[in-house]
């Protein structure tokens, strides 16, 4: 006969039973791993150390003669050098020894600086007397129409920089098409390749035209009075 004190007393002991159950179950799970109770804060990460301030430096931009184009091992004798050298024209002259390849600025006193340069291939090589009607720097380049005319590929106009055939830059010799002017190809003086003008290292053209002045006179000497070494270097 069923007895309800005695389901009763069972059911009590069947709850006491399963509340210790959980709470060993609960312990181990806590023991195992801790509950988190705040899981959303979470520690910040480590602040990176402070970076020395950097100041801005613009990009430069070439306005003088760079020294690789004229980094051409250049032999002696082309080399800028004060020399001795007579002549009867007043200092200041520039005479371009057409046969020698040099170009001198005289000095005066018995003296002149000679630098290297490079002339006019056969069939175009010039003498006469003129002067520096112009100056420039990182001159524009517009070939001539006679220039055009042998050598049509040529462009039409370009803008001066260091790319450009006429260098850092030119000095304009009267009314004529010719120039003393600086280069690209350095490795061309001390030989015969242009269309008449001279040409000069970068590094050359720059020194000459801080010493000319619009108006100097220049002294262009004939190939034939092609002379061995003129000048003897002073220093």
């Amino acid at each position: 006969m069923f007895n309800p004190d005695t389901f009763k007393t069972f059911s009590r002991a069947v709850a006491i039973g399963a509340v210790a159950v959980s709470a060993i179950a609960f312990a181990g799970a806590a023991k195992a791993a801790p509950v988190q109770i705040f899981p959303f804060f979470q520690p910040l990460p480590p602040m990176a150390a402070p970076q020395p301030f950097q100041p801005y430096h613009a990009p430069s931009y070439q306005t003088e003669p760079s020294e690789e184009q004229d980094a051409v091992e250049m032999p002696a004798r082309f080399r800028r050098q004060t020399v001795a050298y007579a002549t009867r024209e007043a200092p200041g002259t520039i005479i371009i020894d057409t046969p020698n390849t040099y170009l001198y600025y005289v000095l005066g006193n018995g003296q002149a600086l000679r630098y290297g340069i490079g002339v006019g291939r056969d069939g175009f090589t010039w003498s006469g007397i003129q002067s520096v009607t112009r100056k420039a720097e990182w001159p524009a380049w517009t070939p001539p129409p006679e220039m055009i005319a042998r050598q049509p590929y040529l462009p039409r106009h370009m803008a001066g920089g260091p790319g450009n055939p006429l260098g850092a830059r030119a000095m304009y010799l009267g009314g004529t098409i010719y120039r003393i002017h600086g280069t690209n190809a350095p490795e061309t003086i001390g030989k015969r390749v242009s269309s008449g003008c001279i040409r000069m290292t970068n590094d050359d053209v720059t020194d000459l035209y801080s010493r000319v002045n619009v108006g100097t006179k220049v002294v262009v000497l004939p190939m034939t009075e092609r002379r061995a070494e003129l000048g003897t270097a002073t220093r």
